[in-house]
C-alpha cells in the first residue's frame, strides 16, 4: 500500500485513492529509467502533505504581505540556508514553482523583450526554456542556438565561442535535458565573459550529482544557477535559483513580484528536508553510485550493439539512437513499458524523424539507484532492454510479457520509498 497511508483520502474520494494506490504499485513494479524521475523519501512525502499548504505567504522571510508567518519564515529560511551550504552559493531562492518558471525569472531579471539569448537547441539536448522557438523564451527574445558535433555528439566550444562573438547575447544558458556528458562550466564562463553576457547554468538534471560531488559545480563560473529540486536531488516537484551576491536582488524581484504570488509552503518544507538529506554522507555515495550504474549500463548496451549518442555517458543519462536496430523510439519505448521498463522516446542530434516519433530513447539511473540496484544488475537490465526492443520489432508479445515478469520478480527484493 501507499506509504504514508491515505485512509482519509480513501474514505472521502475512493476513486482518487484507488488511482494513487495503483500508481504507487506501478512505481514499485517497474524499472523506472526516465532520467528526470526519482523516488523521494517518506519524509519528503510527508512534508508535501502537511497543513503548510493552507498558508499564503507572499513576499520573503521577514518581508511578507500577510500576517501569521511566525512559523513559515523559519521553514523558508532553513531551506535557503541549507541550499546555500550544500551548493556553496552566496544566495538562494527556493520559491520558484518549477524549473520553467525559474528559468523565465532569469530572463525577467536580466533581459528586455527582444534581447539576444543563446542556449542549446532542443533537438541537440537543450531545454524548451533556453530559447527554443515554440517556447515563450523563443517568442519574446531573439534566440540563437548552439548544438553538438555530428561526429562526436559533443558540444564544440570553439563553435560556441564563434557564435557568441558574432551574435553578442546578453544571456547564455549551459545545461539541458539530454546531455550525457560533463558540462564544461569554466569554458562557458570564459565565453560569457568575453562577450559580456550573464552565464546561467541549468543544472536541473545534475543537481544531485553536483551536491554529491559526482559532477563539477558551476559555482564560481556561472553567475546564476537554476535547478529543479526533484530528479537527482530527490526532492519534491519544485525549483530553486542560486546566484552570486551581485545578481541576487534582481533574481528575487523577478520571482516575486515579477512572476509569482505566494510560494507553496508545503513544497518549501519538503525542499528543506531533501536538502538536509543531500547533505548526509550517504548521499555522496548515492550520487557516485548513480554515475557508476549509468556507466555500467551504457557499457552493457554498447556490447549489445546499441548506438549511444557521444559513445557513452559521464553522468546519470544515456541517449540511444535506435536507427541501427530498425525501430523508432516511440514503439520501442511503449514496448519497453509493457515489459516493465519505463523510459521515454527522445530525439537524437540531427534526427531525421519528427519529435513525436523520434529515432531515440532516453534513459537514466537515478531512480533504480535509489531502489538499491547496483552495477551487478546493469548487464541483466541491458539484456532485458535488448530483448524487449527485438521483441517489439518482431511483434513478439510473449517475450515482452516474460521480461515484465522477470522485472517484477527482481524488484520485489528492492524496497521503494512510498510503498509498503
Amino acid at each position: 500500500m501507499h506509504q504514508p497511508a491515505v485512509p482519509h483520502l480513501a474514505a472521502t474520494d475512493p476513486e482518487i485513492a484507488d488511482l494513487v494506490e495503483a500508481e504507487a504499485r506501478r512505481q514499485h513494479e517497474k524499472i523506472r529509467l526516465i532520467p528526470s524521475e526519482n523516488y523521494v523519501s517518506t519524509a519528503v512525502l510527508e512534508a508535501t502533505g502537511t497543513v503548510l499548504t493552507n498558508k499564503y505567504s507572499e513576499g520573503y522571510a521577514d518581508r511578507r504581505y500577510y500576517e501569521g508567518q511566525q512559523l513559515i519564515d523559519p521553514i523558508e529560511t532553513l531551506a535557503v540556508d541549507r541550499a546555500k551550504a550544500l551548493f556553496g552559493v552566496d544566495h538562494a531562492n527556493v520559491q520558484p514553482y518549477s524549473g520553467s518558471p525559474a528559468n523565465l525569472a532569469i530572463y525577467l531579471a536580466f533581459l528586455d523583450p527582444g534581447d539576444t539569448v543563446m542556449g542549446m537547441a532542443l533537438p541537440m539536448g537543450g531545454h524548451l526554456t533556453h530559447g527554443w522557438s515554440v517556447s515563450a523564451t523563443g517568442k519574446w527574445f531573439r534566440s540563437v542556438q548552439y548544438g553538438v558535433r555530428k561526429d562526436t555528439g559533443r558540444v564544440d566550444l570553439d563553435e560556441v565561442r564563434e557564435l557568441a562573438l558574432r551574435e553578442r547575447p546578453k544571456l547564455i544558458f549551459c545545461g539541458g535535458t539530454a546531455i550525457p556528458r560533463t558540462i564544461d562550466f569554466p569554458a562557458f564562463a570564459e565565453i560569457a565573459a568575453e562577450v559580456g553576457a550573464v552565464l546561467a547554468a541549468d543544472i536541473a538534471h545534475i543537481a544531485g550529482l553536483i551536491a554529491g560531488g559526482a559532477h563539477p559545480s558551476p559555482v564560481g563560473h556561472a553567475q546564476v544557477i537554476s535547478t529543479t529540486t526533484h530528479k537527482t536531488l530527490r526532492g519534491p516537484r519544485g525549483a530553486m535559483l542560486m546566484s552570486d551576491a551581485e545578481h541576487a536582488k534582481a533574481l528575487d524581484k523577478a520571482v516575486f513580484p515579477g512572476l509569482q504570488g505566494g510560494p507553496h509552503n508545503h513544497t518549501t518544507a519538503a525542499i528543506a528536508v531533501a536538502l538536509r538529506e543531500a547533505a548526509e554522507p550517504s548521499f555522496r555515495d548515492y550520487a557516485h553510485a548513480v554515475v557508476a550504474n549509468a556507466n555500467a549500463l551504457a557499457q552493457a548496451l554498447l556490447e549489445r550493439g546499441f548506438d549511444l549518442v557521444s559513445g557513452g555517458t559521464d553522468n546519470h543519462l544515456i541517449l540511444v539512437d535506435l536507427t541501427s536496430k530498425g525501430i523508432a523510439g516511440k514503439p520501442a519505448a511503449k514496448a519497453l513499458d509493457r515489459a516493465g521498463i519505463e523510459l521515454n522516446y527522445n530525439t537524437v542530434p540531427f534526427d531525421p524523424r519528427k519529435p513525436f516519433d523520434p529515432s531515440g530513447i532516453r534513459l537514466g539511473t537515478p531512480a533504480i539507484t535509489t531502489r538499491g540496484l547496483g552495477v551487478e544488475q546493469m548487464p541483466v537490465l541491458a539484456e532485458w532492454i535488448d530483448g524487449a526492443v527485438r521483441a517489439a520489432g518482431e511483434g513478439d508479445e510473449a517475450a515482452i510479457e516474460r521480461i515484465a515478469a522477470e522485472v517484477a520478480e527482481l524488484l520485489a527484493g528492492y524496497p521503494m520509498p512510498g510503498w509498503a
